[in-house]
């Protein structure tokens, strides 16, 4: 007698295999496919405390008379603020995920967003932004969570929206410039029975895109001009290259990147608190060097929130002389990196000796620099200058997907506010910002 085989014995596989066709009621909301303890609902409520009055005051839409209802502004808010938590920087990839994404769809509500719609609120509201990171700081300055005693200043290079093949040279933009003026003229000479072949819309489409050109033309002329200014005041800097400017993003530089390779870019500057690693200020600019960027960002800093920082620590990269002379000046010490240190060692000189020509407060910075005491200050700066340029960069800040150094700040704001609220809620600081009711979210 044959004896079955082992997997004859135990029979066929059992499954459960999907049912896709079966028609039945289910009673359920919104609310309740989101975990009662998900952090959207406490993104949410961190976006309800937020005063956002100033973006209801333009809508017009309102009671009494004609005209469909706007979206609800904190909608749209809550949505790039969750984007960005989350590293995703596309309206188009958003507005799908507001489609199927449970949490997306419960920010929304049923109220249907669109891509355009969406990235028009990301790039146009810089300064709310800048002001929502102001207010924010300011509560906690008056409730003595934080002090600014210390400030850790640092750059990165963010990529820029265009390619290296669309900078022209000053020759090359007036031949464009000219060319795109010529096919304007021939638009609007268009006769009666040309015209009648094309739709109105195609008409208008085909010269609303020879302006825009033309413009980018100019701008990109103006920022050529620009370049030059800046090339002659550095004498000592002779190049060779021909300046070019892009034709696809005007302000964008090429610049050198952390790779060592040059690439259209931004240079983007985070002032962060010393002790709570909290971004406190913000800026975005296409100098392709961060020497003279650390007297504006202290001076922003001194302006918005009315203190003086006692310690500000840059790298080497910042240590301009005028800037430390005027920040002495205000009471601030500046701990740095001393330029050609290892040379001047080499060859037996103390580089911390002052030098003939030092002001006061540069022979006070170098005599500062060779004690122990600040040697110890200054290896916390990477720890509080770079802190925030890593968290943007996990999220997804490499590359802008807009154009312009106002939009680029737009976008490394919603970086910024996101950055801060982790360190909020890190930190223990939200329910100080925006009540009781999200102590135990908090926690969680």
């Amino acid at each position: 007698m044959k004896t079955p085989s082992n997997a004859q014995q135990r029979g066929q596989a059992r499954t459960n295999r999907p049912e896709r066709t079966q028609v039945e009621m289910q009673f359920f909301s919104l609310d309740q496919l989101v975990a009662s303890d998900h952090r959207i609902r406490l993104v949410w409520q961190y976006c309800e405390s937020l005063d956002l009055s100033s973006l209801y005051t333009r809508i017009q839409s309102r009671q009494g008379k004609a005209g469909r209802n706007s979206i609800d502004p904190r909608i749209l808010f809550a949505l790039w603020f969750y984007a960005t938590l989350e590293g995703i920087s596309s309206a188009r990839r958003v507005a799908e995920l507001t489609t199927r994404d449970f949490h997306y769809m419960w920010i929304c509500g049923k109220v249907s967003v669109n891509y355009h719609t969406l990235s028009d609120f990301r790039s146009e509201n810089s300064e709310l932004l800048e002001k929502l990171l102001a207010d924010s700081i300011a509560a906690l300055l008056n409730q003595k969570l934080i002090t600014l005693e210390t400030i850790g200043q640092d750059g990165m290079r963010v990529r820029a929206s265009s390619g290296s093949g669309s900078f022209r040279s000053a020759p090359t933009l007036q031949r464009l410039q000219a060319a795109a003026e010529d096919y304007l003229n021939e638009l609007s000479e268009r006769t009666e029975e040309e015209a009648a072949k094309i739709s109105k819309a195609k008409q208008a489409a085909q010269q609303r895109a020879a302006k825009e050109r033309i413009e980018r033309i100019k701008a990109a002329q103006e920022n050529l001009e620009e370049l030059e200014r800046r090339r002659k005041e550095k004498r000592s800097r002779k190049s060779k290259s021909t300046p070019r400017a892009s034709m696809t993003d005007p302000e964008a530089v090429r610049m050198k990147m952390a790779d060592g390779g040059f690439r259209p870019a931004y240079n983007v500057q985070f002032a962060s608190d010393g002790e709570t690693r909290i971004v406190v200020g913000v800026s975005v600019d296409n100098q392709g060097s961060d020497q003279g960027q650390m007297l504006p960002m202290y001076q922003s800093v001194c302006s918005t929130f009315g203190v003086m920082p006692g310690k500000y620590l840059v790298d080497g990269g910042f240590t301009k002389a005028t800037d430390i002379d005027s920040m002495d000046a205000s009471g601030t010490a500046v701990y740095g990196v001393l330029k050609g240190v290892q040379k001047q060692i080499e060859e037996g000189k103390d580089p911390h000796l002052p030098k003939p020509g030092d002001s006061a407060a540069m022979k006070r910075f170098r005599e500062r620099m060779g004690t122990a005491e600040a040697q110890k200050i200054y290896k916390q700066r990477p720890s509080v200058a770079e802190f925030p340029n890593a968290e943007c960069r996990n999220r997804g800040l490499h590359q802008y997907r807009v154009r312009g150094s106002e939009k680029a700040l737009s976008q490394t704001l919603w970086h910024v506010l996101v950055n801060n609220y982790n360190r909020f809620k890190c930190l223990g600081f939200l329910p100080n910002l925006i009540g009781d009711p999200c102590v135990v979210a908090a926690k969680s």
